[in-house]
């Protein structure tokens, strides 16, 4: 078979297209845990923070007819959730696990209860418009590329430009620096009048930041409406992406295309009917992810620090 005919398949763009699309959150969600983890906490609140964006960005839109003022809402609101387990496990020191679950499970409730309180209980959910497809002139008629990549709503674009964005922030400003220095070294950078307890902050602020947007895209660009815990544990599935892409944000992207399109090819085997009962197609991109966690298990390099709460007194 050609195998340019074969990926230039309508089919074949379609299930890349969704691969593009399924991947975005996914990835999105990793790269806000990347700062955090860089800077050496363990944010397993991703969940919870793509939860909070997808419903306050939603809601927001919905109320208020703007896309763009619930992407602006979605993403602060992940940036509070942020905040939150900032004052825990950086001025509290609490477990950094422990309140990563509990923000999970509480958003989990959180907005599902919002949504009935706000919308009432009936079974017809409402909806926004999403973002619509927006065309690059001559990049859009690329074959191949320009579907899969020029042919695509702007928080789509908007994560693109995050890529090498965050690549910059980590690996030419100083401002990556000093995350890195307080991920390896917390005690030695505090001597060198670095203030670890404002790095790990603001960088659990981005990952709310970042997570919120990967939320916001579930609602007001992918789907146009709000389902309860519609993340579907994305934000777990970010922390293996994180694993497998060794925290880079390229490697990240490279990642999160493999789920992405692990997701895609369960959504067209259930629709193209394969024969697979549909709880087995469902179940892919989780058994992906205990493969790879399985498959890299022990192996690359974590940030020294990573999960190990910091106290100034003790530095001093």
């Amino acid at each position: 078979m050609d195998p340019i005919a074969f990926v230039t398949d309508p089919v074949m763009q379609g299930f890349l297209q969704a691969t593009t699309r399924l991947a975005i959150p996914i990835m999105l969600a990793a790269l806000g845990g990347m700062f955090a983890e860089r800077a050496g906490v363990l944010n397993i609140a991703l969940e919870g923070m793509m939860l909070a964006g997808a419903f306050t960005g939603f809601a927001t839109a919905y109320a208020s007819g703007s896309l763009w003022l619930g992407v602006a809402l979605g993403m602060s609101a992940g940036a509070v959730i942020g905040l939150v387990l900032a004052f825990y496990t950086v001025k509290l020191t609490s477990n950094q696990v422990v309140v990563g679950i509990a923000i999970n499970l509480m958003m989990i409730g959180a907005t599902s209860y919002a949504f009935r309180a706000i919308f009432g209980p009936g079974t017809d959910a409402p909806r926004v418009t999403p973002f619509p497809p927006v065309n690059i002139p001559i990049l859009a008629d690329i074959p191949i590329l320009g579907p899969l990549f020029f042919q695509q709503g702007v928080l789509v674009y908007a994560a693109f430009v995050l890529i090498p964005l965050s690549w910059i922030v980590m690996s030419r400003m100083s401002a990556g620096m000093a995350i890195t220095a307080v991920g390896e070294h917390p005690e030695a950078a505090e001597t060198l009048g670095i203030s670890v307890a404002r790095v790990r902050t603001l960088c659990l602020v981005a990952s709310g930041l970042i997570a919120g947007l990967g939320g916001a895209f579930l609602s007001l660009s992918a789907t146009g409406l709000f389902l309860d815990n519609m993340t579907a544990g994305r934000g777990y599935i970010a922390l293996a992406i994180l694993l497998l892409g060794r925290r880079n944000p390229w490697g990240i992207a490279a990642a999160a295309a493999l789920f992405g399109g692990a997701d895609a090819f369960q959504l067209r085997g259930q629709g193209f009917g394969s024969g697979i009962p549909y709880q087995f197609l469902v179940m892919l991109p989780y058994i992906l992810t205990i493969v790879v966690l399985i498959g890299f298990a022990g192996k690359g390099r974590d940030p020294a620090a990573l999960g190990r709460p910091f106290q100034r007194n003790r530095a001093e």
